[in-house]
C-alpha cells in the first residue's frame, strides 16, 4: 500500500510539464559534507587513525578537484566514478577507526573524556558519510535526477511524497524533490534512534546501507557505555 501510494506521489506528477524541476540541484552542501570528514579525521586521536594522519585529508582533497571538474563539464560517469571511490575511502576510513576504538578499549589508555570525544566524532563522521552515499545512490545520483526532473525519490518515501496531488501547492511543496540536507536527516535519525523514522526505505540498497550505519552506530553506543560503567 505504501509503495503504490508512493508510486502515485511522485511519478503522477511527471506528465505535467509545469511540475518539472529545471534548477540543478546544488552540491556545496555534499561538497562541505566531505571536507567536514576530513576535518574531522584529523581530530581523532592518533591511535584511532590508521596510516599518517594526513592520508584521508590529502585523498579526499585530491580526489574533489577533479570530481568537481568532471561535474563542470559534464563527465557524468567520471563524476559518479569519483565521487564513489570518495564515499569509499571514508566509509573504510570510518570502519577501521572504529575498530580501532574497540580493540583501545580494554587497554584503559584513553581517558573517559577523550573517549567519549573520540565516540562523539566517529558517530558525526558516521552520520556524514552515509548521508553522502543516500545522496550519491538514490535515483541513479544528483546527475541523473536531475535530469530526469521528476518529483520525489525513487529510494526513500518523504513525507512531502504522501501528499495528495492536490493539496501540495497548500505545503509549498509542489516541485519538491530531496536535497542532501533531507539525506542528512535521514542519516542523522537513524543514528540516533537505530532505525527509520519519518521517510521509510522502499530500496533494498538502501536498506542494506541503513543496517551498516545503525550498526556501527549501536556499537559505538555500547562502547561508550560499557566504557562509562567500568568506569563507576
Amino acid at each position: 500500500m505504501i509503495r503504490a501510494r508512493a508510486n502515485f506521489c511522485y511519478t503522477g506528477v511527471v506528465t505535467n510539464q509545469h511540475e518539472h524541476i529545471d534548477k540543478p540541484e546544488p552540491r556545496w552542501q555534499a561538497l562541505l559534507a566531505v571536507l567536514a570528514v576530513g576535518a574531522i579525521y584529523l581530530a581523532l586521536p592518533r591511535n584511532l587513525i590508521v596510516g599518517p594522519i594526513w592520508l584521508l585529508p590529502t585523498l579526499i582533497v585530491v580526489l574533489l578537484i577533479p570530481t568537481v571538474i568532471s561535474h563542470r563539464t559534464g563527465k557524468r560517469s567520471l563524476n559518479r566514478a569519483l565521487g564513489t571511490i570518495i564515499n569509499g575511502i571514508t566509509t573504510l576510513a570510518l570502519i577501521a577507526s572504529v575498530l580501532l576504538l574497540v580493540r583501545a578499549l580494554p587497554s584503559h589508555k584513553e581517558s573517559p573524556l577523550e573517549l567519549l570525544r573520540s565516540g562523539a566524532l566517529l558517530w558525526l563522521t558516521n552520520v556524514i558519510v552515509f548521508a553522502l552515499w543516500y545522496w550519491r545512490l538514490d535515483g541513479g545520483g544528483p546527475t541523473l535526477r536531475h535530469e530526469r526532473k521528476e518529483f520525489g525519490s525513487t529510494s526513500f518515501l518523504f513525507p512531502q511524497m504522501q501528499i495528495p496531488h492536490d493539496e501540495r501547492a497548500q505545503f509549498e511543496c509542489t516541485r519538491w524533490r530531496p536535497r542532501f540536507v533531507d539525506y542528512l536527516f535521514i542519516a542523522f535519525t537513524q543514528s540516533s534512534t537505530f532505525g527509520p523514522t519519518d521517510a521509510p526505505l522502499l530500496a533494498r540498497w538502501a536498506k542494506v546501507l541503513a543496517m551498516i550505519q545503525v550498526f556501527i552506530s549501536l556499537s559505538i553506543v555500547i562502547l561508550l557505555i560499557s566504557r562509562a560503567v567500568g568506569v563507576l
